[in-house]
């Protein structure tokens, strides 16, 4: 099974990353180092690129409350056609 990093390890990997391209590691290197794939390191890079930990922290706490409230309008918009459907006496 895949271990799964949570955001603050991947800001830490990333980082890790560019150190070691600094100091004059090749790339394929580096992102060996750290012990992840290459395709992984691009798809990391890509989503929390420039990101500090306290704003992937914030925008991970964003996506949830997001999802929460999508699903509670999905109940709400649910819970109005059945009522409506009620009221019209279509039972």
């Amino acid at each position: 099974m895949a271990k799964r990093h949570k955001p603050e390890e991947i800001i830490t990997k990333l980082r890790q990353v560019d150190v070691l391209v600094s100091q004059g590691s090749n790339v394929a290197d580096a992102i060996r180092s750290i012990g992840v794939t290459e395709v992984t390191y691009y798809r990391w890079r890509q989503e929390y690129g420039g990101l500090k930990s306290d704003q992937v922290k914030r925008m991970k706490a964003l996506e949830t409350e997001n999802s929460r409230l999508r699903k509670a309008i999905t109940d709400l918009t649910l819970d109005k056609l059945i009522l409506q459907e009620a009221s019209r006496g279509n039972f």
